[in-house]
């Protein structure tokens, strides 16, 4: 095993997803406590950069707006902004006057891969596979293997500091698992939908399981592509409606910095019961969608008759089974009914969402001083660091791993700059991104303070609110 073992970094990522890289690229550059600039390497085990490639569907957009880039909302300036790679691409003025503020994901795709090719210290085909803390040399040791054509190599770097970005996995519900491993029958998760696309787009008939954008996005690609009349599509949800996400003015503010403070400030108990409660910030479909929807809907009875499609909420899939070896049969509970019924469909795609990858494996050396909540959760500061050991010295920053301390906003990429920022303000000591005191209108629960009215004139005793 060979070991880097008289350069220490100051920060290595685990993982280079959006975040991570917007971590990466924040930090290009920027000058540590003593000389030289800030020494970073990023690891990740895929081979290149890619951004959820099995739904870059044509035409789907990215649901915030382009400004959301990995570090315009941090540095403007910086060179790796969403504007700097259009310059490169000398296509500038072409998007100037196409006036979208919503880009393409194939476009964001493209724009990361982009940044991750040009960022140094980015190190893909490397998987971590074991993290443990030093106390000796007081770093954290990070040990790894090189994957590539020729073979693999185990390596050993040392950190100051770590950040983890090691993302989401798709989540297939228990009574589908066994399907979706059978190879007979197409039971794919939507993350995986274009490279099953054209069997699926085969099948007689095919069921989409699923609310959020994810599913609308797929049902609406099946829907384009089936012949009127001949669709034989049917969409299931759990949600009581295909509800269009919150995205009024006031209502995105709860991805602000100012919601981020005010929701790491309440209670575990309280925090538990609003993240599934604010299921409509986040797992809503956009509305341009559900007008694309029922716009091809309703083009497709202008000569009559109804499109063969069935679309319904309020479900949940109770049990899954083979039917012979090509059909699927669900097993379906309508929950406000209270009736249950079966349905046969030659081809599945799950919508279901994803899941934040579990931590304890990867950390599994770092237990002993991990500080967790009543849930089994790592405690994570309002600055993204686990909360560790007094005797551990350096830091370990979290990166869409807290939904749990930071609310909603955790996998959304609008803060991911901000996040970033914060997370190199805190590491360097300084404020190298200066960020704003004040992000929203709306102010999130009550100060801690008694307010004072002015007082009128002549009057010698204030006037103060009671709570």
């Amino acid at each position: 095993m060979t070991a880097q073992l008289d350069a220490p970094h100051d920060l290595v990522g685990i993982g280079i997803g959006p975040f991570n890289l917007s971590l990466a690229a924040l930090a290009h550059g920027l000058p540590q406590q003593g000389a030289g600039e800030l020494a970073t390497a990023f690891y990740d085990q895929r081979r290149d950069f890619r951004w959820h490639p099995g739904l870059l569907i044509e035409g789907a957009t990215l649901q915030v707006p382009f400004l959301a880039d990995l570090v315009t909302l941090a540095d403007p300036t910086s060179p790796w902004s969403f504007l700097s790679y259009l310059r490169h691409k000398e296509r500038l003025f072409p998007f100037y006057f196409a006036e979208q503020f919503h880009i393409h994901r194939a476009e964001y795709d493209a724009y990361c891969r982009w940044v991750a090719g040009r960022v140094p210290g980015l190190h893909f085909g490397h998987q971590v596979d074991a993290v443990r803390w030093n106390p000796e040399r007081d770093l954290f040791e990070v040990d790894f293997t090189q994957l590539d054509a020729d073979g693999e190599a185990l390596g050993r770097t040392y950190t100051r500091h770590l950040a983890l970005g090691i993302g989401t996995a798709p989540y297939i519900p228990e009574p589908l698992r066994p399907l979706a491993e059978a190879p007979t029958v197409p039971v794919v998760h939507s993350a995986d939908y274009l490279d099953n696309r054209q069997r699926i787009l085969a099948a007689d008939h095919v069921t989409v399981i699923g609310s959020g954008q994810s599913g609308a996005e797929v049902f609406l690609d099946l829907l384009r592509a089936r012949p009127a009349g001949r669709e034989r599509l049917t969409w299931l949800a759990r949600t009581p409606s295909f509800a269009p996400m919150e995205y009024s003015k006031l209502g995105l503010e709860h991805f602000t910095p100012d919601y981020t403070r005010y929701f790491h400030s309440l209670p575990e108990p309280v925090r538990n019961q609003l993240v599934p409660a604010q299921w409509q910030l986040h797992k809503g479909i956009d509305a341009d969608t559900i007008a694309a929807i029922h716009a091809e809907l309703y083009r497709r009875t202008l000569h009559g008759g109804w499109p063969d499609a069935v679309l319904t909420p309020g479900v949940r899939v109770r049990t899954a089974g083979r039917v012979a070896t090509t059909k699927v049969e669900l097993h379906l509970e309508h929950v406000e009914q209270g009736t249950r019924s079966r349905l046969t469909t030659d081809a599945v795609v799950l919508a279901t969402g994803y899941r934040e990858r579990p931590l304890s494996s990867l950390l599994a050396g770092l237990d002993p001083y991990l500080r967790k909540d009543s849930a089994g959760r790592p405690r994570i500061d309002d600055r993204y660091r686990m909360v560790l050991d007094p005797t551990v010295s350096g830091s370990i920053f979290v990166q869409n791993g807290e939904r749990h301390t930071h609310g909603v906003g955790a996998p959304d990429l609008g803060l991911a700059a901000w996040r970033s920022a914060a997370i190199l303000n805190t590491l360097t000591g300084k404020e190298p991104y200066p960020q704003p005191e004040r992000t929203a209108f709306t102010t999130f629960g009550l100060e801690q303070r008694e307010h004072t009215r002015p007082r009128p004139a002549g009057d010698l005793l204030p006037l103060v609110d009671h709570p």
